[in-house]
């Protein structure tokens, strides 16, 4: 299917001024917790570079920046093997963590993350993730900081894909 022909058929879930506020919100609520902190903040690329780099922008305290490249989909729509791409370069010995993820699905990229994490030595570790998708199981992750819900769905924008496409749009559709 054609990129257009995907966004055509497609519902938008939230907006993009919804969007923006949710990034607003958890800037603020992330601030107020960890703001004597000084953590590490972890991006899970490739879906969460355009959450993080918005958020980063409403964080007021000094923190770290590093990465994780993580992946069980790659430009396909269903999970497969989780595949480490990269690890972090920054020492998390005794250090806060907050990972950065564009959604948390069924939350086994996020528990993999934070297991990484605690294995390299870090002593707290928190997430965010712009959002949440409602299923109707126990996940094995959870994430303290959640922008919005989202239905069992394919979802796709700020940073999520559909077949590699569209992480640039600034609202959160699904396929109908």
């Amino acid at each position: 299917m054609h990129p257009l022909q995907l966004i055509e058929q497609a519902e938008v879930l939230h907006t993009a001024e919804a969007v923006q506020a949710a990034i607003h919100r958890l800037g603020h609520e992330i601030t107020l917790s960890l703001k004597d902190t000084c953590p590490v903040v972890i991006c899970v690329m490739s879906g969460a570079v355009v959450f993080s780099g918005q958020l980063l922008t409403q964080l007021h305290f000094s923190l770290e920046l590093d990465y994780v490249h993580a992946s069980r989909y790659g430009n396909d729509t269903t999970g497969k093997t989780l595949s480490w791409k990269s690890l972090p370069k920054l020492d998390l010995t005794g250090r806060t963590v907050l990972i950065l993820d564009d959604i948390l699905d069924e939350g086994i990229t996020l528990k993999a993350v934070i297991e990484k994490c605690i294995e390299l030595g870090a002593s707290r570790v928190l997430s965010a993730v712009l959002i949440e998708k409602m299923l109707d199981y126990a996940k094995p992750a959870t994430a303290e900081f959640v922008g919005l819900h989202v239905p069992n769905r394919y979802v796709f924008g700020c940073g999520l894909d559909i077949y590699g496409w569209w992480r640039n749009l600034p609202a959160i559709y699904a396929l109908t």
